[in-house]
């Protein structure tokens, strides 16, 4: 099953793209990113609402709430980052190099989760960094 939901998660984020794209082109990349933001926050406190998670978030640990805040704050570096390269550059060249993001998931993950990395993840993940790469300097 979490196959099926990272294929939703890889489309919608590609639909992300194309409509912060289409968005940003006469407003400020970190004006767009705020009014996302908001809309973010509603859909997801809604959703834990309504899931009937709420209570759960008294019996989260400190340990937790430090890893889940510092995430939250790269999280947000990470968006304000790709809208400034969205107001910047073409969204079909931007979107395969924030997507390189893959090798440096699979190195921290291996390096701080301890996760076991196969030579077919490195060689898969090399290649997909390779072809972000084509793409991003591909003359139009």
């Amino acid at each position: 099953m979490w196959i099926l939901f990272a294929i939703l998660a890889a489309l919608s984020a590609a639909v992300v793209v194309t409509l912060s794209k289409a968005g940003i082109k006469h407003v400020d990349s970190s004006l767009a990113f705020a009014i996302q933001s908001v809309l973010i926050l509603i859909v997801s406190w809604s959703v834990v609402i309504a899931q009937g998670n709420l209570p759960d978030v008294s019996r989260i640990e400190r340990r937790v709430w430090i890893y889940l805040i510092i995430a939250g704050v790269v999280t947000c570096l990470s968006s304000l980052f790709s809208f400034r390269a969205l107001k910047l550059g073409n969204a079909s060249q931007v979107a395969p190099i924030t997507n390189a993001s893959l090798l440096f998931s699979v190195i921290l993950a291996a390096v701080f989760l301890k996760e076991k990395v196969s030579w077919q993840v490195v060689m898969g993940a090399l290649l997909m960094v390779a072809g972000a790469i084509v793409i991003a300097v591909t003359k139009e």
